[in-house]
């Protein structure tokens, strides 16, 4: 056990992290979700039932969107763009290494490496590639199950059901989302710029102690 925690310490930490904020949120909005519907004099729901609410979809797939276009847009941009001094930036200079025939790659490499051609090719940008898709999953979702709850209010106010095409038009979505996506950005860009002047021992994240504000990339 302590083997696999030493190997894993961070993951399981961070998705441990988002466990208990997830059932935090889940609890408050659970309890928030039946006050309303109380004072319109509607049934309330079960905590089961209400994980798998519109309400609770909503509210977790606007917040994942947000992150997953966050980090889509940042592993996109520290591949071509650079910051002077900041550790998240590559150094000035350095170029990814070109592709190098299959029989010259580490026999250790991961198989589309070894595999070579289209799958490489694919490979090469497959982080990108799978957060963007990440992104478009929670992005539907969020607007699937908005269109629902936004429906269910308009619905007890006297109004009319919208579908999902109709509520991307809205500004109830996009004030959700751009609520979400500026913060996002606003962190990481000061995530670059503090990385130039601030450090943290022993993080990866950090330039070395006694690296100059000028120098720029952590190695």
């Amino acid at each position: 056990m302590k083997g696999i925690w030493h190997r894993n310490g961070l993951s399981l930490s961070l998705f441990g992290l988002f466990l208990i904020f997830q059932i935090g949120l889940s609890l408050v909005g659970f309890e928030q979700h039946n006050q309303d519907q109380i004072s319109h004099q509607q049934p309330t729901l079960g905590y089961l039932a209400y994980l798998t609410s519109d309400h609770f979809m909503e509210a977790t797939m606007e917040n994942w969107e947000s992150e997953f276009l966050q980090m889509f847009a940042y592993v996109l941009l520290t591949a071509y763009l650079f910051q002077k001094g900041s550790a998240e930036s590559r150094p000035f200079g350095d170029t990814p290494p070109s592709n190098v025939p299959p029989y010259e790659v580490n026999p250790d490499a991961p198989w589309p490496v070894r595999r070579g051609g289209w799958v490489l090719r694919l490979y090469e940008y497959s982080l990108s590639i799978a957060l963007f898709v990440l992104f478009l999953l929670s992005f539907f979702l969020h607007a699937v199950s908005g269109a629902r709850e936004f429906s269910q209010e308009e619905l007890l106010h006297g109004g009319t059901a919208v579908t999902t095409l109709e509520y991307l038009g809205t500004a109830q979505f996009w004030f959700e989302s751009l609520q979400n996506w500026q913060s996002e950005f606003f962190s990481i860009g000061f995530m670059v710029v503090l990385s130039i002047f601030l450090r943290q021992k022993g993080s990866p994240e950090s330039k070395a102690v006694d690296a100059p504000h000028s120098k720029t990339g952590n190695e």
